[in-house]
């Protein structure tokens, strides 16, 4: 039916859609078409959808499912194609749309082909190498965003902090996402950042497009930015799908703007189950420690040596008493002999009783007497220096006085007994070192010949 047939008549909007698809239809029955693919959308049902563009115009298309299973690749953004189509129109959007027949490859487009080169470039320079990527910090205190302020996108990443760690501290840089002068927008958001040292870690944010939309952020100004930053930045630029320059040059890569609002602040919840959980098992590990201290200390205490000091040196406290009395006795001794032989000499005096004798003995007896006095008291100091070096050697050789020189005394841990000698202990048998200032436990490794 022919549109010429309802010039007079009120038509209704299905009418007039029916009378455009019959024509288009009927006079673009297969038509040849070169162009670029954008906005290229893949349904879970097996068609395609994209819009194919020139640089003046685009036209929307279709292939359908036994179709675009004769293709060799699926195609992606970018893409010079050459199509064979027939015209269509769609009546319940009222849009008219090629149905792809066959596809062809004409080419990169031209956008695409600018990508690849600046991605090949910035490779070259290193801006992709793993070496100049940051690590985020673990709870940033100040969180910047780089991001349209109308969009959705600031209000996901709101959204998902909010929910996360509600007291966060976020500082919105506002630009233009798309269009003229947005790359310069973009890339001097985050230089302010740097410069001005606002923040820890920078989100660079936009919703999801086609190559057209996100191109700012494929941009060698904004990549040089990113690369120069002092500040780690999550580049988090359209769909999982969607990788721009930026993706590759950022430190982390986010594949939508609400997962990059997850990696840079973790949820307090996990935070408060981290600390409960270390003081947790800090409270069980003091507790066991100071238990078996505890055992360790009892066990100490029953031990003979430690329980009390003349376990240790008793016996030679004795041997110091026996020398002492010893010489006390030969002391004694000797005082006695000396007194018999004066009495005796005494006697002899008394029994040459004659005045004349008795007058000159007394002048040798009075001499004999300081002569006998000085001897008994050469002897008594001959013995009492005697009697003090015995006292000295015996304080060098106190087990104390010992210790504090240097020396130390070994203990088998076992029965607590004196090592004397390298046979009496065993290679791996634990044993006790006292020092002057404490105790060690140590373990025998290796024996010398």
């Amino acid at each position: 039916m022919m549109l010429s047939t309802y010039t007079n008549k009120v038509l209704t909007v299905s009418e007039l859609t029916q009378s455009i698809k019959s024509i288009l239809e009927n006079k673009f029955t297969f038509i040849s078409l070169q162009g670029e693919i954008s906005n290229l959308r893949c349904q879970a049902s097996g068609h395609i959808y994209f819009s194919l563009k020139d640089a003046y115009s685009q036209i929307s298309a279709v292939i359908f499912k036994g179709n675009a299973k004769d293709l060799k690749r699926v195609p992606k953004d970018g893409d010079e194609v050459i199509v064979e189509a027939q015209m269509s129109v769609y009546p319940p959007r009222g849009n008219y749309q090629l149905i792809v027949r066959k596809l062809s490859y004409a080419g990169i487009g031209d956008l695409l082909l600018k990508l690849h080169e600046l991605k090949s470039k910035l490779k070259d320079k290193g801006y992709f190498d793993k070496e100049h990527k940051k690590e985020l910090p673990f709870l940033p205190k100040k969180i910047g965003v780089v991001t349209s302020p109308t969009g959705s996108v600031i209000q996901d990443i709101l959204h998902v902090l909010k929910r996360r760690f509600s007291n966060f501290h976020l500082l919105l840089n506002p630009v233009k996402v798309q269009g003229d002068g947005s790359a310069f927008d973009i890339a001097k958001a985050i230089e302010q950042f740097n410069k001005y040292n606002l923040v820890d870690v920078i989100i660079i944010a936009r919703g999801g497009g086609s190559l057209e939309d996100l191109w700012a952020f494929n941009e060698e100004i904004v990549a040089k930015a990113i690369f120069e930053s002092n500040i780690p930045i999550i580049s988090a630029i359209g769909h999982e799908t969607d990788v721009s320059i930026s993706d590759y040059v950022a430190d982390i890569r986010a594949p939508t703007p609400s997962v990059a609002a997850e990696i840079v602040l973790r949820e307090k919840k996990q935070f408060i189950d981290i600390l409960n959980n270390f003081e947790e098992r800090l409270l069980k590990q003091i507790t066991y420690q100071v238990s078996n201290l505890k055992i360790r200390l009892d066990s100490f205490k029953k031990q003979p040596l430690f329980s009390s000091p003349y376990a240790l040196i008793g016996k030679q406290m004795q041997m110091l008493d026996d020398m002492r009395n010893a010489i006390n006795i030969s002391i004694k001794q000797k005082l006695l002999n000396q007194k018999s032989l004066f009495m005796l000499m005494n006697n002899q005096l008394k029994s040459q009783n004659p005045l004349s004798k008795i007058k000159d003995k007394k002048i040798e007896l009075e001499t004999f007497l300081k002569q006998l006095n000085t001897n008994l008291k050469n002897i008594l100091d001959i013995k009492k220096e005697r009697l003090n070096k015995l006292v000295y050697h015996l304080r060098a050789i106190d087990p104390k006085n010992l210790l504090k020189k240097g020396y130390s005394i070994l203990f088998s841990e076992k029965d607590a007994s004196i090592i004397l000698s390298k046979d009496d202990i065993k290679i791996d048998e634990k044993f006790i070192v006292l020092l002057s200032d404490g105790k060690i436990l140590a373990k025998v490794e290796k024996k010398n010949e």
